[in-house]
């Protein structure tokens, strides 16, 4: 009897006309999309500018992919130089190959200059963003599904994943494996649920909810690395990616525990975001006076001033007074 199994697409990119349109590519883009929109009601809930998380992420989003590509380039070196080898292939990144790891250190820098020149503290940001990043790697993901690469060991479990592809190097490769792409995908889900639950929970900030991302994601890597067979460096057993998994891990709750300690709490509202603060103090301004300008008009139209001599009743009897007087 046959097995269920999850089918792989039986290609990644349509053309229109002499135009590819690869679907590795639109992954990533949907993905920086939910991750800047989410990160924009988060930020804005916290008392930022609704353009904020938009204007850094110009600056992240290039970062990032450049870091990856880097990230991937130089710790799997063998598959674009040496002999027999085509090292401008490393420029293709449409055909899969990002590193996380690259990509959050260099987004990083990107984004620290971004909110330098905004004047927005990098770790508030972050923490806006993170569960946002959870889910664009989540999406992001099935771009290796339509590449069909970096899958699992075999399996007979029902939903394998299928794989009918020809290696570079001419091998063919077929066979149902351990859907490793899905199994990613669907934990950056779960830690972004954890982020946003723990976040509204324990009012994280100063950093904390994106090592808290940082710290559960890690957690999952290196179980799905633990299942994949792509060739790849190995130390004392284990795939370097399994490496940087468990030190980030390390550096990520040490941070989580010694913010604690040193910044509990979350940041005031008014110190994230200073042009939003502005905007606020200039939007209060405006409806004050407004207000001021109401109250000071009577129904009519009509001020004091606008008023004949006598018709309030004081002036006339003053008037009076005065002829007797005389």
């Amino acid at each position: 009897m046959d097995l269920a199994y999850i089918p792989s697409p039986s290609r990644g990119v349509l053309y229109l006309g002499p135009i590819p349109l690869r679907a590795y590519a639109f992954c990533i883009i949907i993905g920086v999309v939910v991750a800047v929109w989410l990160g924009s009601r988060r930020w804005v809930a916290r008392g930022g500018g609704k353009h904020t998380v938009g204007d850094i992420a110009v600056w992240a989003v290039p970062f990032g992919l450049v870091g990856g590509r880097l990230y991937h380039v130089i710790t799997d070196n063998q598959l674009y130089f040496g002999e027999g080898k085509h090292p401008l292939d490393a420029l293709k990144i449409w055909e899969g190959g990002l590193g996380i790891w690259g990509a959050i250190a260099f987004g990083a820098v990107g984004a620290w200059i971004g909110a330098r020149r905004r004047g927005v503290p990098l770790p508030a940001w972050a923490d806006a963003l993170a569960p946002g990043i959870a889910l664009a790697q989540a999406i992001g993901r099935w771009g290796n599904w339509f590449n069909q690469e970096l899958y699992g060991k075999p399996t007979t479990l029902p939903w394998g994943l299928e794989i009918d592809k020809t290696l570079p190097n001419g091998e063919v490769v077929t066979g149902i494996y351990h859907p490793t792409f899905l199994y990613e995908s669907l934990w950056c889900v779960l830690v972004a649920v954890l982020v946003i639950w723990a976040d509204k929970r324990f009012t994280l900030g100063h950093g904390r909810a994106f090592a808290l991302y940082v710290a559960a994601y890690t957690v999952g890597r290196f179980w799905t690395e633990w299942l994949r067979i792509d060739e790849a460096h190995r130390f004392f057993g284990l795939r370097l990616n399994d490496w940087v998994a468990i030190l980030v891990f390390i550096g990520a709750v040490v941070y989580l525990v010694v913010s604690a300690r040193l910044r509990p709490g979350r940041e005031d509202p008014d110190e994230i975001d200073p042009q939003a603060t502005r905007e606020r103090a200039e939007a209060a301004a405006v409806a004050v006076a407004a207000d001021v300008s109401t109250d000071e008009t009577p129904k009519d139209g009509k001020g004091p001033e606008d008023k004949p001599d006598g018709k309030d009743g004081k002036d006339t009897k003053d008037v009076q007074d005065s002829e007797k007087s005389s």
